[in-house]
């Protein structure tokens, strides 16, 4: 990704312009809606880096899209985009920015995958038990994949913790494999 520092740029800068005017968390919902709309639709990123489509048509659909919707910083960001000829680069700034704002808040990723979609209450109850382990608060991401059978993989940063009944069974089955014993008979 050859934009990557250039998107962390425009991050920061649009961070420090909303944290002034106190709108730092309005711009990040701004920018989680921005993401998950470019990322749900294929064709619309397709659209906003093809080099064929002239800025300002790219500039109507977003302002189509959005206008009315997200806050004016992020409104400003579409145009200086735009003055900037890198419009295409919006997905990558608006989840570099979701990043940066996790840092300012101290807040970390906490991915939490299960076998079936998580309650809000084991939703609290494992937000609660990331805080007192790690001592910072935590989004929480629930991926549903019935492979695990059941239980639970955590992963806090760079830590993981699988309590999942899949990961049980192979433990045990390896047990086995690696167990000498031939009963007697």
């Amino acid at each position: 990704m050859k934009d990557a520092r250039a998107a962390l740029r425009y991050a920061k800068a649009i961070l420090n312009l909303a944290t002034d005017s106190k709108s730092e968390s309005a711009v990040n919902d701004d920018m989680s809606f921005i993401a998950k709309t470019i990322a749900e639709n294929k064709e619309f990123e397709v659209m906003l880096r093809s080099p064929i489509v002239k800025s300002t048509d790219k500039m109507n659909v977003l302002k189509a899209l959005f206008d009315g919707k997200v806050d004016n910083i992020t409104l400003g960001l579409f145009h200086l985009l735009q003055d900037n000829k890198r419009i295409g680069m919006l997905e990558p700034i608006a989840k570099k920015y979701a990043i940066v704002f996790d840092h300012l808040k101290s807040t970390q990723v906490a991915k939490v995958t299960t076998a079936v979609a998580l309650t809000k209450e084991v939703e609290k109850q494992v937000l609660d038990k990331i805080v007192a382990l790690t001592g910072e608060k935590a989004n929480l991401e629930n991926v549903i994949n019935p492979a695990i059978l059941g239980g639970f993989i955590l992963r806090v940063g760079d830590v993981q913790y699988d309590a999942s009944i899949s990961n049980y069974l192979n433990e045990l089955k390896k047990e086995f494999d690696n167990s000498h014993y031939i009963p007697k008979i």
